[in-house]
């Protein structure tokens, strides 16, 4: 008697472990070097993956990092909701500062930024969604695209033009501008 066989599933093992290696290869040579050194033939290397993988799945360098950066902040996590609308989006500005704090992380954003060109990046779209769903709590009496501009933009001016200043922002001034102006 023969067994049928059905065809294998593959469950991303491989492809997981080869796309923590790329994005480990990423984050470490945009630190040695910066962003806009980053190619994809460093990266394979670094990585140890055939070039043409890389190639494969983002087309470019620009696009790879830019996928990366978005990865970096998870748009799947939850935002705090203790039920304080105003508490709760001190500590989402405040985890956007704790996460760009690291300069790998600061470097993905710059990178991702670039390689977004005129177009949204990726990041900026997560934070956006993020922003809506704050905006859209009950008692919010903002939108958000005044999230953006009040909370998140002042936040990644800092990140992109003066990373050092990042420790001295309190991110609590932005979100009672935010819900004073709105009231």
């Amino acid at each position: 008697m023969v067994a049928e066989s059905s065809p294998r599933r593959r469950t991303g093992g491989r492809s997981a472990v080869v796309l923590m290696s790329i994005r480990k290869a990423v984050e470490e040579l945009i630190a040695e070097h910066g962003s806009d050194a980053v190619t994809v033939p460093m990266v394979a290397e670094r990585a140890g993956v055939n070039h043409s993988s890389i190639y494969r799945r983002w087309g470019d360098a620009r696009t790879m990092i830019n996928d990366l950066a978005t990865y970096r902040l998870d748009p799947d996590r939850g935002l705090p909701d203790s039920g304080d609308l105003r508490a709760d989006l001190t500590a989402w500005a405040q985890e956007l500062i704790t996460h760009y704090s690291k300069p790998v992380n600061a470097a993905l954003l710059r990178g991702g930024a670039a390689a977004a060109g005129e177009s949204e990046s990726d990041c900026l779209r997560d934070r956006r969604a993020e922003a809506a769903a704050f905006a859209g709590r009950p008692g919010s009496t903002f939108t958000d695209d005044q999230i953006v501009d009040k909370v998140v933009a002042p936040i990644i001016y800092r990140v992109i033009f003066l990373p050092w200043t990042l420790s001295e922002l309190d991110v609590r001034r932005y979100v009672d501008d935010l819900c004073d102006r709105s009231a």
